[in-house]
């Protein structure tokens, strides 16, 4: 072999190192931003929950999206959505009565939901959480609420003295998990007409024109 031939091959080598560099080092700041975009308030906890280690939260939710990212979201029948949205509607009337009760509904409903649009089943909490992460990041947290609310032994106990959520905290996590729950039924051309009779959940009333949000107060003392 010539020595013009190998310092060819030899420029062609470096030509290829530095191109490589070039390209990782254009693609991890976009990366990271586009991690940053997707996660929105998911990956400020995720660099929390690695104390600031930015670089181990990005290797965390990047491997969320490998996991999850082309998961199949399979779409409500217009019947389906109807039953859901009437079920929730429900749920929202019985917090005035049992808060308590309401939330656990709500949030094995949202589990349900979940399940039905193809995330993991909800008897895979984490698994299912970590999935809705990475398709309804702006609103997961709803359902991380609820959930840890629904799991309380002490909910509904509390008196003030800090020793469980009280009817504000179970009202608010049920707030919350509406968010999600809304986003996993679809929005826009999907979402079906409401079901005549059923609550008007822009407004908050229930079939019984009653304020589902109107909790009595002394149920919070």
């Amino acid at each position: 072999m010539s020595t013009g031939v190998i310092i060819a091959l030899i420029v062609v080598a470096v030509v290829v190192v530095v191109a490589v560099l070039v390209a990782m080092w254009v693609r991890g700041p976009r990366g990271a931003h586009s991690l940053k975009q997707r996660f929105g308030p998911e990956y400020d906890r995720a660099v929390a929950r690695h104390g600031g280690d930015t670089k181990a939260a990005e290797q965390e939710l990047g491997a969320l999206v490998e996991r999850h990212g082309n998961l199949q979201r399979r779409p409500l029948e217009p019947a389906e959505r109807e039953r859901y949205e009437a079920r929730w509607t429900a749920v929202q009337e019985r917090f005035v009565d049992s808060p308590r009760e309401a939330v656990v509904e709500a949030d094995r409903l949202v589990a349900e939901l979940a399940g039905a649009r193809g995330y993991p089943d909800g008897d895979q909490y984490d698994e299912q959480l970590a999935a809705l992460s990475v398709h309804h990041a702006h609103h997961v947290n709803g359902y991380r609420t609820v959930h840890g609310v629904a799991h309380s032994r002490t909910a509904g106990t509390a008196s003030g003295d800090g020793s469980g959520p009280g009817t504000e905290d179970m009202r608010t996590a049920l707030i919350e998990a509406r968010a999600l729950f809304e986003d996993l039924l679809g929005s826009g051309r999907d979402r079906a007409p409401a079901v005549r009779g059923s609550a008007d959940t822009s407004s908050g009333k229930g079939r019984s024109g009653r304020q589902p949000w109107a909790v009595r107060r002394h149920q919070a003392h």
